[in-house]
């Protein structure tokens, strides 16, 4: 304490971060099919997207064999880039089922309400300085998952889509306790 009897700041120092890098993955009961982290000067444009779509064909080829016979469904929100007709075109072209989303519902995408918010708390209070280091604490973070954690992701989506429809899509807010957010539907 100084002499007025009043503590002295502290100076902390800080290091440098490798700051927010964006994410953009597909996946299914048994895991992820597809992710790409962006670098942090790029953005999702509808190019990105519609591309992403054309790699997601190959790369659920690759990994789940037997499954491009059988539709695939696709869900994701009402981002532009998600919607637009070049992204539609390419839904249309690798031939995937698009499951709606309702306009205002920003939680029934899997992604925004269990994957992310649980990959975020997975890797909470870890410190990158480098992009690189993002990316291979997520695929490791990812790979490290049973499959029965992506299955429950998934199977929550059927709760959610039941409330919303019982609500007519009506917008509520609900505190949920597991993941700390306010969401549309519980």
């Amino acid at each position: 304490m100084g002499r007025s009897g009043i503590a002295k700041a502290k100076t902390l120092k800080t290091q440098p971060s490798a700051g927010k890098v964006m994410a953009t993955a597909f996946w299914e009961t048994k895991g992820v099919i597809l992710m790409d982290i962006l670098s942090k000067e790029s953005t999702i444009t509808k190019a990105y997207y519609a591309n992403f779509l054309d790699q997601l064909r190959n790369a659920n080829r690759e990994k789940r064999r037997g499954k491009l016979s059988k539709c695939v469904l696709l869900q994701h929100d009402n981002a532009r880039v998600h919607t637009c007709q070049l992204a539609m075109n390419a839904v249309e072209k690798n031939g995937y089922e698009l499951i709606p989303h309702p306009p205002y519902s920003l939680d029934l995408a899997p992604s925004d309400f269990f994957l992310f918010p649980n990959l975020k708390k997975g890797i909470r209070g870890r410190h990158f300085r480098f992009d690189e280091e993002v990316v291979a604490e997520v695929e490791e973070w990812f790979h490290g998952k049973d499959p029965d954690f992506f299955t429950s992701g998934l199977l929550a989506l059927e709760h959610r889509w039941s409330k919303c429809i019982a609500l007519e899509g009506n917008y509520i807010e609900k505190e949920e306790v597991d993941l700390d957010r306010k969401y549309i539907v519980g």
